[in-house]
């Protein structure tokens, strides 16, 4: 029988919570994280936390209720409670969103076009010889450094 949030008491809800909390804590790196949601959430819970970040993420960054209604598609009542959630009731969704923007504009810089290093991780079989030589000077600069070192 389903049981609803109102009919646990304190306890239960603490244990629970706790339970989730310490599992969510347990999970290291982006692809054990990856796995853990999807067999935890259903596709469509996912979304949402989804959409309450990227939500976060433009109220941060100074867009207006309208503007994030309008691109999201999202009510006002949403965009209100997760500004609230931001205006230091939660502090631990703000500072995960300012993480989360310093690892976007990481990836950004590591996979942009404009460098020859990208082109480089993003097509290694066509810069093979490239990739050989880089490990080759690579080894060469290890070997002096050692040799400087004697």
């Amino acid at each position: 029988m389903k049981k609803k949030i109102i009919d646990l008491s304190e306890k239960e809800k603490m244990v629970t919570l706790d339970a989730l909390y310490t599992a969510a804590g347990t999970v290291r790196g982006r692809g054990a994280m990856k796995s853990f949601l999807r067999d935890l959430l259903t596709e469509s819970e996912r979304v949402m936390l989804g959409r309450r970040i990227i939500i976060a993420r433009m109220i941060l960054s100074g867009c207006t209720y309208e503007d994030i209604s309008t691109r999201l598609g999202v009510g006002m009542d949403t965009i209100s409670k997760v500004n609230y959630w931001l205006s230091g009731q939660f502090p631990g969704l703000k500072k995960a969103v300012q993480v989360l923007d310093k690892e976007i504009i990481r990836r950004e810089r590591d996979t942009s076009f404009g460098t020859f290093g990208a082109l480089k991780k993003k097509y290694p079989l066509h810069f093979l010889l490239f990739n050989i030589a880089d490990e080759v000077n690579v080894f060469k600069n290890t070997s002096q450094l050692k040799k400087k070192r004697k």
